[in-house]
C-alpha cells in the first residue's frame, strides 16, 4: 500500500507539473491569436472581465446578420458579438432610428465571439460593450454577404477636421441623443467637429444626455457606443472618469472642446532649448495586439479554453 501511495503521489506530481507548464506555456502566448481563433461564444451566463482595452467575455451572443430595423456589415470579421445588454440596446436603437426617419441601422463591429484583443483594429471592444454604427443611413436593409464587405460609410466631417460635410443632418444628431439618452450608455464617440455641432444647436435642458457625447480622433464615418458595466459583473472595470463624475454638471461644450480644432491639429510651438529631461522616458505603453494572455485579467485564460 505504501509502494503505491507513492506511485499515485507521483502521478498526481507529475500531473500538477504538467498542468503547470501548460499554464506557463498559455500566459505567454499572444492573446490577440487566441480570442481571434474563436468562432463562437462560450455557453457560460453573460460575464465581462476586466476593462475594455484589456479583457474578455463570458456568454456573448450573436446580433442576427440581418434583422427588420438593421444588417450586421462586414460579417467576414465575425465580430458582431456583444454582451446581451449591448445586443437589446442595438435592437432598440435600430427601431428608434426608423422613428427619426432612417430605415434601421448599419452595425459595423461589436466584439468577437469572446471579446478580447483583436488581430486587426481597435484596441477596445473587448468586453462586448462597445459597438461602431455607421454615420450611412442604409437604402437597403437587404444585403448580400459580399455587398456588406465592399460598402463604404460616409464621413460626415471634412478633411480639414473642423466642420461637416453635406452628410450631416439634423437626422444624425437626432440618433446621437436618441443613443446618449438610454441610462445604459456611459459615453458615445464622435468626431471632434460633430460634438461642436450639436452643442451649437444644444438648448440648456440637453445637458444630461450630451455630456455623454464624446469628441474623440476619428470616427467620422461612424460613432462608437459604449455601455456602462451592466449590473452584476463583480469583474467589470468602470471607464474612470464616469459621466456622473463630470465637474459641475458640465456638458462638454465649454472651451476644452476647442482644443480639438485647434492645438490638437496644430500644436504650439515650444520656444527656446527644450530642458534635458530628469528621469528617464516611461516605456512605450504596448498596443492589446501585443498582449500576452498574463497581461489580461485571470478568468480570461479559462474563458479562451471552454
Amino acid at each position: 500500500m505504501k509502494k503505491l501511495g507513492l506511485v499515485l503521489g507521483g502521478l498526481v506530481l507529475a500531473a500538477c507539473a504538467s498542468t503547470a507548464v501548460v499554464d506557463s506555456a498559455l500566459s505567454q502566448s499572444l492573446a490577440n491569436q487566441l480570442f481571434g481563433a474563436a468562432s463562437r461564444g462560450t455557453s457560460e451566463p453573460a460575464q465581462t472581465y476586466g476593462s475594455y482595452a484589456r479583457g474578455c467575455a463570458d456568454g456573448l451572443v450573436q446580433l442576427p446578420e440581418t434583422g427588420p430595423t438593421w444588417q450586421a456589415m462586414r460579417l467576414s470579421r465575425n465580430r458582431n458579438w456583444g454582451h446581451p445588454q449591448m445586443i437589446d440596446f442595438l435592437e432598440g436603437l435600430s427601431r428608434q432610428a426608423v422613428q427619426i426617419g432612417w430605415r434601421g441601422l448599419y452595425v459595423g463591429d461589436i466584439s468577437q465571439p469572446r471579446g478580447g484583443p483583436m488581430t486587426s483594429g481597435h484596441a477596445s471592444h473587448q468586453m462586448g460593450l462597445d459597438a461602431d454604427i455607421w454615420m450611412l443611413p442604409p437604402e437597403s436593409l437587404t444585403l448580400s454577404r459580399g455587398e456588406r464587405e465592399n460598402i463604404s460609410s460616409v464621413s460626415v466631417r471634412t478633411e480639414d477636421q473642423r466642420g461637416l460635410t453635406s452628410h450631416w443632418t439634423p437626422r444624425h444628431a437626432a440618433l446621437l441623443r436618441a443613443a446618449a439618452s438610454d441610462p445604459r450608455v456611459d459615453r458615445v464617440f464622435v468626431a471632434a467637429a460633430v460634438k461642436i455641432e450639436m452643442c451649437r444647436t444644444a438648448t440648456p435642458e440637453d445637458t444630461a444626455w450630451l455630456q455623454r457625447i464624446r469628441p474623440i480622433a476619428g470616427h467620422n464615418y461612424h460613432f462608437h457606443v459604449r455601455l456602462r458595466c451592466p449590473a452584476g459583473s463583480p469583474h467589470c472595470e468602470t471607464q474612470s472618469p464616469t459621466v456622473a463624475e463630470l465637474s459641475n454638471g458640465g456638458n462638454g461644450c465649454d472651451d476644452s472642446l476647442r482644443w480639438w480644432v485647434t492645438d490638437y491639429l496644430n500644436p504650439p510651438r515650444t520656444t527656446g532649448r527644450p530642458a534635458q529631461p530628469t528621469e528617464p522616458a516611461p516605456p512605450r505603453r504596448r498596443h492589446p495586439r501585443e498582449f500576452i494572455m498574463a497581461d489580461l485579467p485571470r478568468q480570461c485564460s479559462e474563458v479562451v479554453q471552454r
